[in-house]
């Protein structure tokens, strides 16, 4: 198998990152983002790339959103279909996981139709969404994310996550 190589996003990996996420959209799997978003989030990006081919054609993408003091959501994680099965995935994901640890987060949410993949690294069905602290959910209230909104299953984000599964991965402190 080629060699991969993580790397933190730039700006010029915008329309690779869209181009990505496209068919996953088309698909309901991810949600479609303008490009602004694309933009305004790209410090949460880790892209893969090969590491015998030329710097910015991308097999993978994901995103550590940090939602409060300890949680964080991985978002957008999409791999080309070329690449689906070939650990490009699981690479992003441990990156991710990596970048939420050094920031201090201790518990990472998702929201997925993949509850098989992200089981596999220690993600668990989430039985309610009481886990919040009653200040700590009127504080995210507050927020205009589409992703705090669909972490805190807000009506209004209902016809973006039908179907979709709340997973979250409590991070052990040493790793």
């Amino acid at each position: 198998m080629t060699e991969l190589r993580l790397r933190p996003a730039r700006t010029s990996d915008v329309p690779a990152i869209k181009e990505l996420v496209a068919p996953l959209a088309r698909a309901g799997v991810l949600i479609n983002k303008d490009t602004v978003a694309y933009y305004e989030g790209i410090q949460e990006f880790l892209v893969a790339e090969r590491a015998d081919d030329a710097p910015g054609r991308l097999v993978g993408c994901g995103a550590l959103h940090v939602m409060w003091e300890d949680l964080g959501e991985v978002r957008t994680l999409a791999t080309s279909d070329a690449w689906r099965g070939r650990g490009v995935g699981r690479a992003l994901l441990a990156g991710l996981i990596e970048r939420a640890r050094a920031v201090g987060v201790s518990r990472v949410f998702c929201l997925t139709f993949e509850v098989d993949f992200f089981r596999r690294y220690g993600f668990e069905v989430m039985p309610n969404q009481q886990q919040l602290d009653p200040d700590v959910f009127a504080e995210l209230m507050r927020s205009h994310d589409e992703g705090v909104a669909e972490y805190l299953d807000l009506a209004r984000v209902k016809p973006n996550t039908l179907g979709n599964t709340r997973m979250i991965l409590e991070l052990s402190p040493e790793g």
